[in-house]
């Protein structure tokens, strides 16, 4: 008899066993947003869940430019850019990112998952290799997994590590090295410089994702490879419009000749719908008012700074980051789910990220910062963190009585009776933010 596809759906509980115990954190319906905050049953709530780092989502030009877009060419391209799919707007938009990121050319992708899974995939031969840091994000990864290269992933942010890869590799193969510029979970910035200089000692193409980075560091907002000063060093830059652009998609950005070819060989960009032109326009003018009102990202970085030094006061630990994504270490994932029920309950949003998006036993509320964001805002939500972190016994968690300690377990569904916690069947590794990497992969064997 065949196996049955759905029998795992119908055993699946996770989801239902934390509404049941009434903290289950996602698909919480907005039902509107006004400036920082969002209206949820009812609600307002301060909002520190979003990637908005210039508050343009919200911003009434952009509002308007999509507006006229639509108008204009309608609401959607019905097609692929190849075909039919091919507006004004989607060339000049382009343009636009090819002159901001001092790049030969750009190529926009629906999302930025389709960029990383088309460029990563596109480019790459079955006797390549794909050098890839541990804790990119998971759109990384799994380009990386679809992609007929061999994948060798190297500790996170480690030249060393990355060097110790590139010298086992045969000489001849070819080799890319693929990281975000700015990682989602920690926040931390990627260590360039050495990074490179490694590559390029081994001949190996370099490809940094940008998404956490736009609009947040470098001149003007360009990113990790601008705020280095690398951006001649760098083949390939990737970068998304759902952050600090306030809106979806993302790009590829490099040579002329590669993102020609990536136009008429990434099945990612050739069989997908273009970007609708309310998308676009509204990017557009996104882009146009981040360059002109350069206040915008300086006011994100007093808030970042302010926040960076009130949780640390506090007493939470927030990690490696450097940037306005900053990580409330809470520990168990059960207590990260009741920290962020209660966080609800007293009127702010924010998510945690529990394993494989972190390391178990290190579960974390993930929160993250705006420009539009105002003194008080982020005064109350200071406040607020520390009322529940007292309530709760946060810092009497493993997490902060023993650091470092690594504990195999995953509590998604709050502890026993008897306080044991339940073992969860595929733990095996400490990998984050979304997909297994075992020591080498080759996704051709799939």
């Amino acid at each position: 008899m065949a196996r049955d596809l759905t029998q795992k759906c119908r055993e699946y509980r996770d989801s239902a066993d934390a509404r049941a115990q009434g903290f289950y954190p996602y698909f919480r319906r907005i039902d509107d947003t006004v400036g920082n905050h969002v209206v949820c049953d009812g609600q307002t709530k301060i909002m520190i869940g979003s990637n908005n780092y210039l508050g343009l989502a919200q911003d009434e030009r952009v509002i308007e430019a999509a507006c006229d877009a639509a108008r204009k060419f309608g609401s959607g391209c019905t097609g692929s850019r190849l075909l039919n799919g091919n507006i004004r707007l989607h060339e000049e938009l382009e343009d636009a990112l090819a002159d901001f990121l001092q790049r030969e050319a750009v190529l926009l992708f629906s999302t930025g998952f389709f960029a990383n899974q088309g460029a990563i995939a596109t480019l790459t031969e079955d006797e390549d290799a794909i050098l890839c840091d541990r804790e990119n994000h998971a759109s990384i990864i799994d380009g990386c997994q679809f992609a007929p290269a061999k994948l060798v992933p190297f500790r996170h942010n480690s030249a060393v590590s990355l060097r110790n890869r590139l010298k086992r590799l045969p000489e001849e193969c070819g080799k890319l090295v693929v990281l975000d510029g700015v990682f989602s979970m920690s926040g931390d910035i990627a260590d360039l410089p050495p990074i490179l200089e490694v590559a390029k000692e081994f001949g190996a193409f370099t490809y940094v994702d940008e998404a956490h980075a736009l609009g947040v560091l470098g001149p003007e907002g360009r990113g990790t490879v601008h705020h280095f000063g690398v951006n001649d060093d760098v083949d390939l830059v990737m970068g998304t419009f759902s952050k600090s652009l306030g809106s979806m998609g993302g790009f590829i950005a490099g040579k002329r000749d590669v993102i020609e070819y990536l136009r008429h060989k990434a099945r990612c960009f050739i069989f997908t719908a273009s970007l609708a032109p309310a998308v676009v326009g509204g990017v557009l003018k996104a882009l146009e008012i981040m360059r002109a009102e350069p206040e915008r990202i300086e006011r994100l970085w007093k808030n970042t700074r302010k926040m960076h030094q009130g949780f640390t006061d506090i007493g939470f630990k927030i990690g490696s980051t450097q940037t306005p994504i900053v990580p409330i270490l809470i520990g168990s994932e059960a207590k990260a789910f009741r920290f962020t029920q209660r966080l609800y309950e007293e009127g702010v949003f924010a998510t945690p990220a529990i394993y494989p998006a972190v390391r178990y036993g290190e579960a974390i509320v993930r929160t993250s910062y705006m420009a539009t964001h105002t003194d008080d805002d982020l005064d109350r939500v200071l406040e607020i963190f520390a009322k529940i972190a007292e309530e709760l016994g946060t810092f009497d968690d493993p997490a902060y009585q023993e650091p470092g300690r690594r504990r195999n377990v995953f509590d998604f569904s709050l502890s026993l009776s008897n306080g044991s916690e339940p073992m969860h069947p595929e733990v095996q590794d400490p990998s984050r933010n979304g997909s297994h990497l075992p020591e080498t992969v080759h996704p051709a064997h799939r």
